[in-house]
């Protein structure tokens, strides 16, 4: 994985809101076929960064590249540039409703491809093997929207997987997911292993260890750390500083105090083994 190209190179960026600075001066390189989980609390810059990569917004400073090309407004006025982008490189939000509008699930899988030129039986064909493989063929005539979260968080990733893209950006995949549709996308992102690049932003640890290989934590709107998921997860003292886990306090019979890293029961335990 060391000699493969780089996908992404984001060179010394910062990025402002009117009221905040959510990145400052950040800097680092994403090689093909990483899979990359970005860990911060909230208001850390995690789904900042994300979005600049993805190419919905764009550095107040520095630059963003990918394969190569500057990722700029210029560029995505391009016609043939951005389409050639978001053939490669798919998106899947955290809110699954912002990114489904069609009347049915068919409908929705099939947009890209016919935004591309694709033929009608190139179209069905790829749409049923994408339903297929999220396991929600069944749902290929039901509105998008009377589905429950995990239905619409496998739509959106059968909307995206149907162009077979180099690349995946996911924003927080498990948020708001009861515990089979979190295996199920979980299953999903480990299977992506030696096959695609995937850029996860994430504050759930107990995840880290099946979709990441390299774990980069974002902290105030810097790189904190950034590491293999192994050495990440048992870096109790940056996950602390970046207000991922916090410190148990309890008190013995003998009345010595006690302080243990803790992670919410929400996130579910680290496993380390």
């Amino acid at each position: 994985m060391m000699n493969l190209p780089a996908v992404f190179e984001i060179s010394s960026v910062t990025f402002r809101y009117s009221e905040a600075t959510a990145l400052d001066d950040v800097t680092l390189s994403i090689s093909a076929m990483e899979r990359i989980a970005l860990l911060g609390a909230n208001g850390s810059g995690k789904s900042t960064l994300l979005r600049l990569l993805a190419g919905l917004a764009f550095p107040t400073s520095g630059s963003t590249a990918f394969c190569g090309e500057p990722l700029t407004e210029e560029y995505f006025d391009d016609a043939k540039l951005s389409r050639g982008f978001r053939r490669r490189v798919g998106v899947v939000f955290q809110n699954s409703d912002v990114q489904l509008f069609n009347p049915t699930v068919f409908d929705e899988v099939a947009f890209g491809p016919l935004q591309l030129g694709w033929t009608k039986p190139e179209t069905i064909e790829r749409v049923d093997a994408a339903l297929n493989d999220m396991e929600i063929f069944h749902l290929k005539h039901r509105s998008p929207h009377r589905l429950s979260g995990g239905e619409k968080k496998r739509v959106a990733l059968a909307s995206v997987l149907v162009l077979d893209p180099d690349v995946l950006l996911v924003d927080e995949p498990t948020a708001a997911l009861d515990p089979k549709s979190q295996d199920h996308v979980i299953e999903f992102l480990f299977g992506c292993a030696g096959k695609k690049t995937v850029i996860t932003a994430t504050h759930d640890l107990s995840i880290i260890k099946d979709i990441a290989d390299r774990c980069i934590v974002l902290e105030n709107g810097h790189i904190a750390g950034d590491g293999s998921a192994r050495s990440i997860h048992g870096d109790w003292d940056l996950l602390q500083r970046a207000h991922l886990v916090h410190v148990h306090r309890h008190r013995h019979g003998s009345g010595d105090v006690h302080a243990h890293p803790h992670v919410h029961r929400a996130h579910d335990p680290l496993h380390l083994a």
